[in-house]
């Protein structure tokens, strides 16, 4: 039967570790239909680990329990104009989940929105965080500046480790200043080959596009943020530069195109459906879709200029991952049986494997956390 732990301290959590496990290392749970399904007869449970310690707006600091909601941070930064520049999505409505998740779960699983192809990832905005390892050491690493580290970079070593390497307690993001404005060029598209050609000569274009998609049915989308002049001097210049018919979307209808495709809402997934997440080099984004497309049904959504492939289809994992060369697919979502049987991340090379075995040695080396989450055999 399964038992549930609640420490309310570090010292309590360090405690647990070294005397228990292994665990399922859980925040309020809203990820645990992602990854290898756990079966470790103890639930970790870091809910005490929440709330907001400091929040520095003039600095640029954010720092929180790892179990505090997104619910609680978005909109305080909201309010102080303020964002977490990669756009952390919201996968309750694909999940089954009540609310987005925890600090410490967008950590762990390191899933950006669409303004990654600007903003950069997960990773390249924490800046430090309080956790217990493995072997129950509790330990800090990083610090409140941006500019803090001289040997390992520990911290962002934790954006998609999957809870695997330790129990974070708490996290310190560097947030933004959010745009004055945005707009949204939708320009129609014949083809996925024309869609990322569309998206990768705006991408080299002046115009500073933050975000590009193609949403089939809909088009291929442009988002420029920014100050209301600038925004409107480089729409002009991109669509003089595309020479494209295009419709133009304001602000608010911009906001809910782009909440569409970070949340995939406009995946339009149907709920037996299984989702890929696929990464590839986005020129061979209308290869790939087109070989899955051939063999069955599916529904696709590109982001990150065509670097990011969204697939809900009842494809086989031979399917899929045959229909790529260089890049790496994860299983999204799928039925707890589904999910033992196939590798739900990519299967790395062996030096890789050899190396991801090692990190997870040093951490926990008796497999205390999150036990054969992302491998098998890790």
């Amino acid at each position: 039967m399964e038992t549930t732990v609640s420490p309310r301290t570090p010292i309590e959590l360090a405690e647990a570790i070294a005397t228990g496990g292994p665990f399922d290392v859980q925040g309020h749970g809203s990820k645990q239909s992602l990854g290898r399904a756990n079966n470790a007869a103890s639930v970790l449970s870091l809910k005490a680990f929440a709330g907001i310690a400091i929040y520095e707006p003039e600095e640029l600091i954010l720092e929180a329990g790892a179990a505090t909601p997104l619910s609680e941070i978005l909109p305080l930064l909201e309010e102080r104009e303020q964002m977490l520049a990669f756009d952390p999505p919201d996968y309750s409505h694909l999940l089954g989940g009540a609310h987005a998740g925890s600090l410490g779960g967008m950590l762990a699983t390191g899933f950006a929105g669409p303004r990654r192809l600007k903003a950069g990832g997960v990773r390249d905005h924490v800046l430090g965080m309080s956790a217990v390892s493995g072997r129950g050491e509790i330990f800090k690493a990083g610090a409140r500046v941006v500019k803090n580290v001289t040997g390992y970079d520990v911290p962002k070593l934790m954006a998609g480790s999957w809870g695997t390497l330790v129990a974070i307690t708490s996290v310190t993001f560097k947030v933004l200043p959010r745009p004055e404005t945005e707009q949204t060029i939708l320009i129609p598209t014949s083809s996925y080959d024309d869609a990322v050609r569309v998206m990768s000569d705006a991408m080299q274009s002046s115009a500073e596009v933050s975000c590009a998609a193609h949403v089939p049915g809909q088009g291929t989308v442009l988002r420029l943020e920014g100050i209301d002049v600038s925004v409107a001097a480089r729409r002009d210049n991109l669509l003089k530069s595309l020479a494209r018919p295009a419709d133009v979307l304001a602000h608010g209808p911009s906001q809910k195109i782009w909440s569409s495709i970070r949340d995939l809402h406009a995946l339009n997934a149907r709920p037996e459906d299984v989702i890929w997440r696929i990464s590839v080099p986005p020129m061979d984004a209308p290869h790939v879709a087109h070989r899955i497309a051939e063999k069955c049904d599916a529904r696709f959504l590109f982001d990150w200029a065509g670097g990011l492939i969204w697939v809900a289809t009842p494809a086989s994992e031979a399917i899929v991952r045959g229909a790529f060369t260089q890049g790496h697919a994860m299983l999204f979502r799928a039925p707890p049986d589904m999910r033992n049987a196939v590798p739900v991340f990519q299967p790395q090379a062996p030096a890789l494997f050899a190396l991801t075995k090692r990190v997870k040695a040093s951490m926990d080396p008796l497999g205390k956390l999150n036990r054969a989450r992302m491998y098998e055999q890790v």
